[in-house]
């Protein structure tokens, strides 16, 4: 996975794309996720779960700290000439364990 991270912070090295959703998702009240802090998901986070079948193309989610040292998951694309930020979000502690890695049995 060391490689698919490389490859998605290359592409954020050249540009982020946020998607529709992506920026539905962080502008709601009680989030209010910012750019700045998806940028440091990227750069320090971890990949949780890979997506490589996913219809938008190769994709993944990512764990990390945003401001204030919150949990936050960001789906994002590596594409040729930028990361696609398909959404972003705070995670719900009752669908996610292991310190927001894993998910729960529903």
């Amino acid at each position: 996975m060391q490689d698919l991270l490389n490859l998605i912070r290359a592409c954020a090295e050249q540009k982020l794309l946020f998607l529709p959703h992506a920026v539905r998702q962080m502008a709601r009240p009680d989030r209010m996720i910012s750019t700045r802090e998806i940028r440091k998901v990227i750069f320090e986070g971890e990949i949780i779960e890979d997506y490589p079948e996913d219809a938008r193309g190769h994709s993944c989610l990512l764990l990390g700290k945003g401001d204030g040292d919150r949990t936050l998951h960001v789906v994002c694309s590596p594409k040729d000439e930028y990361l696609a930020i398909i959404t972003a979000y705070v995670p719900d502690p009752h669908q996610w364990r292991d310190n927001f890695r894993s998910r729960s049995p529903k």
